[in-house]
This record gives C-alpha cells, structure tokens and sequence, in this order.
C-alpha cells in the first residue's frame, strides 16, 4: 500500500503505523489523515494484522497537532465536517476490535493526544508532553478529547486540562491515569511490542469482546454494561478458543488460540 505521510509494515501480527511527516512535527493535515482512515480499515480488515502500535517519525513528536495553516483558512461550515470525518476515523481505530497501543515518542497535543486516547492503551517516554492546547487558539478540540480525556482521567482534571490548554509531561500523565507505562525513549518501541505480544498471547476473540464490553458499559451505563458482560461470557463459552484456553490451563501448558 502507498502512502503519503504513513509508513506500515506487519511483523508477527503487529501492524507499525508510523505517522512520517518529521519536518512538520508528524502534525495531522487532510492527507495524514486520509492515509490514516486508509491504514486503519486496511488494518481492520487484515486477518494478518493483530494489533496495531502506532508512533510519530523522529524523536520530537509523536503528533504535535493539527497543522494550523489548514486550520487559519477554515471556515465553519467545513470546520464542522473536519471534526465529523476525524472523530469517524479514530472510531475506526476505537472499534476495530483488535488492540492497539500508542507508543508516545515526544510531542502528543490536539489531535496528537486524541488519536492516542483513541488506542486501547499508551506508553509514553520520558520525553514526552500531552496537551489539548486548542483553547490557546480559540476553538474547541475536535477529534474526541471533550469525550475521552473524561472517561480516562476523570471530569475534573479533564476540564483542568481542556481549559487551560497546558501541557502535562510524561510523569505526570502517568500519575493521572492517562498513560499506562513510562519507558526510556530507547526502549519505546520494543517495551511496545512485547506489551502487545503479551496481550496477543490471549484469546482474541476474548481480548476484542472485553474491549468491547468496556466501552459499552461506558456508552450504555451500567445495568446495560452488565447485560452485555453476560452476553460475551456466554459467546466466549461456546468459542474453541475456550476450550482450549481452560484445557491447556488443566494440562498445564501454553494455550495455543486460533480465534473460533
């Protein structure tokens, strides 16, 4: 597959997506994005692909935001449309029921910080710095942060963050919950993979409908959440996937887990 602004490749199931466009800071402009959106269902569809880590190029940003010369000649009728196509795409990445792990290398601010928030788990390095600076520029952040950053860390510190625009560093975005590990730069992407591995090593078909149980309780509320905890227990029992994962525990072996 060709694109603009994307490097991908797939080894041992795990798609590397590295957003390349160092000179600009890996900033998101319309074709980052479009090759995104193409990556993503690419992604989604690919038997192959297991899990996904996505990274920036370089050693200064992840994704240091949206590019502000396309964002100074917006108009608000295409602003609105802007924000509509990114939040579908990062739903695209939210929802393709394989796991995914943004491996934070520098700057991850606006849609930088949206789009990991919009991966199943984050690993930051020492370096790194988060922020929703859109205030700064007076307008609204628009691809998820209002939603997300909420259920991540909480309605308060959220509201901190989303109005003061200011940046958080990694230590800190640790403390509050909005990344899961912190890791020397060096070691980002391999502590990445090995962390992906070892979710890849469970069932996928268990892995995908936890997932997704967590974000429908976060959708629907909690009696709702219960039913369908119950409903994807009941589908898991009946998975080979099952049998093997409770056999392989009685023989006291490794699982070995076929997604059926």
């Amino acid at each position: 597959m060709n694109f603009s602004h994307i490097q991908f490749s797939i080894d041992e199931g795990i798609g590397l997506v590295t957003i390349h466009r160092p000179e600009k800071l890996n900033a998101l402009n319309a074709a980052v994005m479009q090759d995104l959106r193409t990556v993503f269902e690419h992604a989604g569809s690919n038997s192959e692909v297991k899990g996904l880590i996505l990274t920036g190029s370089g050693e200064k940003a992840f994704v240091a935001g949206a590019d502000i010369r396309e964002l100074a000649e917006i108009d608000p009728p295409r602003a609105e449309i802007l924000s509509s196509q990114g939040q579908a795409t990062f739903r695209l990445l939210e929802t393709m029921r394989k796991p995914s792990v943004a491996a934070i290398n520098g700057f991850a601010l606006g849609g930088g910080m949206e789009l990991a928030m919009a991966c199943t788990a984050r690993i930051a390095s020492t370096n790194a710095k988060m922020g929703q600076p859109e205030v700064k520029l007076g307008i609204v952040p628009g691809y998820g942060a209002t939603q997300r950053l909420p259920r991540l860390v909480g309605r308060g510190k959220a509201i901190e963050l989303l109005i003061s625009g200011e940046m958080i560093d990694a230590a800190e975005a640790h403390r509050i919950g909005l990344v899961n590990h912190v890791v020397e730069g060096s070691n980002l992407l391999a502590f990445a993979k090995d962390w992906l591995k070892k979710v890849l090593a469970n069932g996928p078909l268990a892995v995908a409908l936890t997932i997704q149980a967590v974000e429908t309780g976060y959708d629907v509320g909690l009696e709702a959440g219960l039913r369908f905890e119950a409903m994807a227990f009941g589908f898991s029992a009946a998975t080979e996937d099952r049998r093997e994962g409770t056999r392989a525990f009685l023989e006291k072996r490794p699982a070995v887990f076929t997604g059926r």
